[in-house]
């Protein structure tokens, strides 16, 4: 038997339960990874919410089935593996997404033999390869993906980033500036120091004089948490400028973006904020946290013994 946490209802932190299923066996074609870590993220509060309406489409319209487990993101060692798997082998370490078939709130997770899972790197530790799948894969199909990278006429490029504390806008930073772009972030004062230390060139207190009276123009406005309107950005652009939100549609990661992050962050070009640790019976409380709006970089849950750095 594996503890798992179900969302046995939609609503509050408190719907979501500790119980004991059974473990899941490997199909011929899949690995079964005992998870380590698993990040708690804006779209398991979604889903928690049932927020957008859409959300009862997918997991049931007037409560989840009562196995669904919520979880996108997740790391952990192979235990097992099917009979046609060529690419893992037990005790190999991993991270990657499960998507919107969720079940990253439990302590063991079956997984097809391609497209779901990498190995993870030996000096990243699996709360950090946990963490960096959805906020790292949304940061890099926004700024590269979707932006595309800027024609050299453009350059100096620079780009503003709201909401840069957060687990998209950590890695939007530094990836922004390993680019070569001039990035100004957005965030609280509290957190000014550290998106310095991520690469900005600048930056702002949401709540203070310069962010209110700002009167500089930007190639691009990423609004990395959802609350900046595109009313707003409109005097932040410069003629021709971009706008892009997360709160527009789903950003589409991809196996290739996954590879390119796992490489920066072995070669430490990137690192993964991690905020806070709870354990897999805190949940609900890690929730709570997330939904007050104020974490820096991520929040994450250890659903078995914390392994911490390997290799």
């Amino acid at each position: 038997m594996m503890k798992a946490v179900v969302l046995e209802s939609y609503g509050s932190p408190e719907v979501l339960k500790v119980i004991s299923i059974p473990v899941p066996s490997p199909k011929k074609n899949e690995v079964l990874v005992k998870i380590h870590a698993t990040a708690v993220n804006t779209g398991d509060v979604r889903v928690r919410r049932a927020d957008p309406f859409l959300i009862r489409l997918m997991y049931g319209l007037f409560k989840p089935g009562r196995t669904t487990i919520p979880g996108m993101e997740v790391s952990g060692t192979v235990v097992a593996v099917g009979e046609e798997v060529s690419d893992f082998q037990p005790g190999d370490e991993v991270f990657g997404s499960t998507g919107w078939r969720l079940g990253g709130y439990a302590q063991y997770r079956c997984f097809p033999d391609h497209g779901k899972l990498i190995r993870k790197p030996g000096n990243c530790s699996f709360e950090e390869a946990a963490a960096v799948t959805v906020g790292g894969n949304t940061a890099l199909y926004y700024l590269r993906d979707k932006l595309g990278l800027p024609t050299a006429k453009k350059h100096p490029f620079s780009i503003l980033i709201y909401g840069a504390s957060g687990s998209v806008g950590t890695i939007a930073v530094q990836l922004a500036s390993l680019f070569g772009w001039q990035v100004t972030g957005v965030c609280s004062q509290v957190n000014v120091e550290l998106i310095k230390s991520l690469g900005a060139t600048e930056v702002l207190d949401y709540q203070g004089k310069r962010w209110k009276m700002l009167t500089k123009r930007y190639d691009c406005v990423f609004d990395a948490v959802g609350k900046l309107a595109r009313n707003q950005s409109r005097n932040l652009l410069k003629p021709g400028g971009k706008y892009l939100t997360v709160n527009r549609g789903l950003a589409r990661g991809s196996m290739e973006n996954l590879i390119e992050l796992r490489d920066l962050m072995a070669e430490k070009r990137i690192n993964v904020v991690i905020d806070r640790i709870f354990d897999l019976e805190e949940a609900a409380e890690a929730h709570r946290y997330v939904e007050q709006g104020h974490k820096r970089g991520n929040v994450v849950l250890q659903l078995n013994t914390r392994p911490g750095h390997s290799g």
